[in-house]
């Protein structure tokens, strides 16, 4: 396996990332800073307010430190400790038309002024508090979810083609080092956990302990190696699925825990043969992998009907059976007859609208 030297894991290990977090799809569209933004124009607006009310009424208000008159600092100054509530008693309104002023204006905005700060503090405490309880309840319902590694193009692909068949987005999370990269998977309306999936306590996070299904979607060989053997290492019975770019990499990744290995460059070279032999078969290869419209390859258990029976005698077009732990071409003589153990990936025609029984699987 081609892995870099001693330095640069060194350096990759500097580079990890220290904190992690968990981010679920958002649901409101403002921004929290442009919350706050307004809401202090609103507290700049009532202290201007008061401001400008104090110095047209100066000549009912004194001032104890310079001899009594209000210029429009002064004024600024008596709305700023006067709003505050601090009140220091130097500038004081002296005739009845300023206190007038003060009882039914200047009180009523030093409560505004109150309930924009209390308000605006008590608004980050209860969403601080609402998003905690979220998370909470999301990580105690996420069961039986899938994990993805890597929300590139292969990470983002793989998923898409997962909820072709039925997937919910809400049993998803994406995991990946690059806060971008998980708001762009939030967005999308998968959950998301910000970190380096090599280390245990980032797919804690996501949950990979009651995982069903893991797909390594790296950028690295190496990386994908690491994944696969922490998250083995946390769950045993999820299924693994992993992506490499060097075909030499993937017996190391398959020692490491993965149960399929996919050789993401090798696959498109295939494929790129393929089609310069025969367009016509790499267009309907191409149309296999696409799921949820054309022809699409389905893994479904054999029906009480099918029992008994020939693989050329079921109504779908059967290109292997699976027995146990082998894959049987359908013209290998030890098929015999279909058992109802038995499962059959086959070709069928399928549509947008297709719905995919629970016990049937759509493969790539």
């Amino acid at each position: 396996m081609k892995l870099p030297g001693q330095d640069a894991i060194a350096r990759q290990a500097d580079e990890r990332i220290v904190t992690h977090r968990v981010k679920l799809p958002r649901r409101t569209v403002q921004r929290p800073w442009r919350q706050v933004a307004r809401r202090v124009v609103m507290a700049l607006l009532c202290l201007v307010a008061t401001a400008l009310i104090v110095y047209f009424d100066h000549d009912g208000y004194t001032d104890n430190s310079d001899g009594g008159a209000v210029d429009l600092l002064d004024a600024f100054y008596y709305a700023t400790v006067t709003l505050s509530t601090t009140g220091y008693g130097d500038i004081t309104p002296v005739s009845d038309a300023a206190r007038l002023t003060n009882i039914f204006v200047i009180t009523p905005l030093r409560v505004l002024f109150l309930i924009i700060l209390v308000g605006t503090t008590l608004e980050v405490l209860t969403e601080r508090t609402r998003e905690e309880w979220r998370l909470n309840r999301w990580r105690t319902a996420l069961r039986e979810h899938t994990v993805v590694i890597g929300f590139g193009t292969k990470g983002r692909s793989a998923i898409q083609t997962v909820c072709a068949t039925g997937l919910k987005k809400e049993q998803v999370v994406v995991v990946d080092p690059s806060t971008k990269v998980v708001d762009a998977a939030t967005a999308d309306g998968y959950a998301g956990v910000v970190g380096d999936a090599t280390r245990s306590d980032v797919l804690l996070r996501a949950e990979v302990q009651k995982a069903r299904q893991i797909i390594i979607a790296t950028q690295r060989d190496d990386t994908a190696v690491l994944v696969a053997l922490t998250a083995r290492q946390l769950n045993r019975g999820a299924k693994i699925v992993a992506a490499v770019r060097e075909e030499e990499n993937a017996p190391l990744l398959r020692q490491s825990g993965a149960d399929v290995v996919i050789t993401s460059a090798s696959a498109a070279g295939r494929l790129l043969g393929l089609s310069v032999l025969s367009p016509s078969a790499g267009m309907v290869l191409e149309d296999l992998i696409q799921q949820g419209s054309g022809l699409d390859i389905v893994e479904r258990p054999v029906v009480k009907a099918e029992v008994g029976r020939g693989v050329r005698e079921t109504d779908d077009l059967v290109v292997s059976v699976v027995r146990g732990h082998r894959v049987l071409g359908y013209d290998d003589p030890a098929i015999g007859k279909l058992q109802l153990t038995d499962r059959l990936i086959t070709i069928v025609r399928a549509t947008p609208n297709t719905q995919v029984a629970p016990d049937t699987k759509r493969l790539t």
